[in-house]
C-alpha cells in the first residue's frame, strides 16, 4: 500500500440550513474535534504514505476555518471553493486540479460523516490496488426505504438505483448506498467529467459513475461497512447521536486495552484521550481535548480534566477540575472540590480539599491543607507561586504570588503570606487574636434591636 499515492477529496460545502447556525455544519464537534477533522484524520491514517499523503477540501463558506481543521492532519491540504450545488460529481470536479495530478487511487468522502474509520477507506483502497476502478461503500439494513440501492451480479457492481427508480424487486435489496466512493486514479477525470445532468433537478450525480465505467468495460465493486461509518449529519439532533456512537466506540476500545470504566455510559472522552491500562475511572468523569493519563491511576466521581497530565499512580477527585496546564506527578493526590491551573505538581504531593492552585509549582511531597488558594492574578498579569519540597501549607491560607515557600517550610493555618518563607522556617501571616470578656450578650442584644426581621 505505501507504494500507491492517494487524494482524499472531501466534500465540505454543504450550507448545513439544517443545523440552524452560524458555524460552518462540518466544524461542528464531535468528542472536541470537528467533524471535518475526524474525516481528515481517518483519511491521513487510510493514506499511509508519508510524503505522498494529500487531502483536498471542496468548501462552500468558511474555507479559512475549515482549512484550519484539518490542517493537523495534512499540513499541505489545499482548498477548492463549489461556487454552485450542482451535485456531487460536479462537487468533486470542483477539486479538478488536483485529481490530474496523476495520483493512484482517489477517495471521496464527505466532511459530515464524523464516524468513517480509516479501516474502511483502507479497505476501499485494497480493493483498488487488487484491480478494481470503482469501489463504493454500502451498508445493509432491514429498513432500506428511501436509500438508494446496489445492485449486484457476479461479485460486480452493475448500479446505485435510486428507490423512486427501482423495480419492485430492486427495492427489496437491502445492501444501500453509502455515498462514499474510491476511483482509480487514471480514470478519474474521465468518469467525473462523463456524469450528465439530465435528471429532474439538473444536477450531477457521483452515483452515476458506476454505470458509465462499466460502459467502458472496467471493473466496479461493492464493500459492506458499518452504517456507522456512512451516517450523515444535518442536525443537532443527529449530531448528538452520533457523539453518542463516538462515545460507544471509545469507551469500549478503552476498557478492551486496560482502563476500568465503572459507569462506561457516564464517562466521556475527547478525540484525544489517552489512558494507562489499570487505571481506574469512577461516574460522571469528563474528559476535554489534551489530556494524558498514565498506568495506575484513580480518577474518582464527578472529576472534569482538560489539557493536563496524570502520572503514574496518581489519585484525581471526586469533584475535581484540572484545567490546561496541570502536570501531576507520580502518587500526587488532587482531591474533592479542587481546582488546579497551569501548576506542576511534583511526585507524593497532596491537594486534598477546597483548594486552588493556579500558575504554580509544588515540590515533591508537599502539602496544602483544606481552603488553600494561590492568588495568582492581579487584574492585568499572572504570577508564580513555588512552593518547595516537603512544605506544609495550612489550612485556609492564601499565598500571594509572586511569592515562594521554601523547602520544609510551615505555613500557619489562616495566613496570608506576601513574602518569602525561607526553607525550614514557620510563618505566620494572619491579626493577632482578640479577646473581649463578656462581651457576646451585649452584642446579641444589639443584633436582636438592630434586626430587620426583630
Amino acid at each position: 500500500m505505501t507504494t500507491r499515492t492517494c487524494l482524499s477529496v472531501i466534500l465540505a460545502a454543504g450550507e448545513g440550513t439544517r443545523m440552524k447556525s452560524a458555524l460552518p455544519k462540518v466544524l461542528h464537534p464531535i468528542a472536541g474535534l470537528s467533524m471535518v477533522g475526524h474525516v481528515a484524520r481517518a483519511a491521513s491514517i487510510a493514506h499511509d504514505d508519508g510524503d505522498q499523503t494529500q487531502i483536498s477540501l471542496v468548501v462552500g463558506r468558511g474555507g479559512p476555518e475549515v482549512l484550519q481543521a484539518v490542517n493537523p492532519f495534512c499540513p499541505s491540504a489545499d482548498v477548492y471553493e463549489q461556487t454552485e450545488r450542482l451535485g456531487t460529481a460536479h462537487a468533486v470536479l470542483a477539486a479538478r486540479q488536483a485529481i490530474a495530478r496523476g495520483y493512484d487511487d482517489i477517495l471521496v468522502v464527505f466532511g459530515d460523516t464524523p464516524l468513517i474509520e480509516a479501516d474502511a477507506l483502507s479497505r476501499a483502497r485494497e480493493v483498488l490496488a487488487a484491480g478494481a476502478d470503482v469501489v463504493v461503500m454500502g451498508f445493509r439494513t432491514d429498513r432500506p426505504t428511501g436509500y438508494g440501492r446496489l445492485i449486484e451480479q457476479g461479485g460486480s457492481l452493475l448500479a446505485i438505483r435510486e428507490e423512486k427508480d427501482a423495480s419492485e424487486a430492486e427495492r427489496k435489496i437491502e445492501f444501500c448506498n453509502g455515498g462514499l466512493m474510491a476511483l482509480a486514479g487514471e480514470h478519474a477525470l474521465e468518469l467525473l467529467e462523463a456524469v450528465g445532468n439530465d435528471n429532474a433537478k439538473g444536477e450531477y450525480y457521483m452515483t452515476d459513475v458506476v454505470e458509465i465505467a462499466r460502459a467502458r468495460g472496467l471493473s466496479t465493486i461493492a464493500i459492506e461497512v458499518d452504517y456507522d461509518n456512512v451516517l450523515g449529519i444535518n442536525t443537532r439532533a443527529e449530531l448528538a447521536a452520533a457523539e453518542r456512537i463516538w462515545q460507544d466506540r471509545r469507551r469500549r476500545e478503552m476498557m478492551l486495552s486496560g482502563v476500568t470504566l465503572l459507569a462506561p455510559e457516564s464517562v466521556f472522552f475527547s478525540h484525544d484521550t489517552e489512558i494507562g491500562q489499570d487505571t481506574v475511572v469512577e461516574p460522571n468523569v469528563f474528559f476535554g481535548p489534551g489530556v494524558k493519563i498514565a498506568e495506575n491511576v484513580l480518577i474518582r466521581a464527578f472529576s472534569h480534566l482538560e489539557g493536563a497530565t496524570v502520572a503514574t499512580g496518581a489519585q484525581v477527585g471526586p469533584y475535581a477540575r484540572l484545567r490546561p496546564g496541570t502536570e501531576l506527578g507520580e502518587k500526587a493526590k488532587v482531591g474533592n472540590f479542587c481546582e488546579v491551573k497551569k501548576a506542576v505538581v511534583h511526585p507524593g504531593a497532596k491537594i486534598n480539599h477546597l483548594t486552588y492552585v493556579g500558575d504554580a509549582v509544588v515540590g515533591a511531597n508537599a502539602n496544602l491543607g483544606a481552603g488553600t488558594i494561590t492568588c495568582n492574578y492581579d487584574g492585568y498579569n499572572k504570577h508564580l507561586t513555588e512552593i518547595g519540597k516537603g512544605a506544609f501549607i495550612g489550612s485556609n491560607s492564601s499565598l500571594v504570588a509572586p511569592v515562594r515557600v521554601g523547602d520544609n517550610a510551615y505555613v500557619a493555618s489562616g495566613s496570608v503570606i506576601t513574602e518569602e518563607v525561607p526553607a525550614n522556617a514557620v510563618s505566620f501571616g494572619r491579626a493577632r487574636q482578640i479577646n473581649k470578656e463578656n462581651r457576646a450578650p451585649k452584642l446579641r442584644a444589639l443584633y436582636r434591636r438592630t434586626s430587620k426581621s426583630g
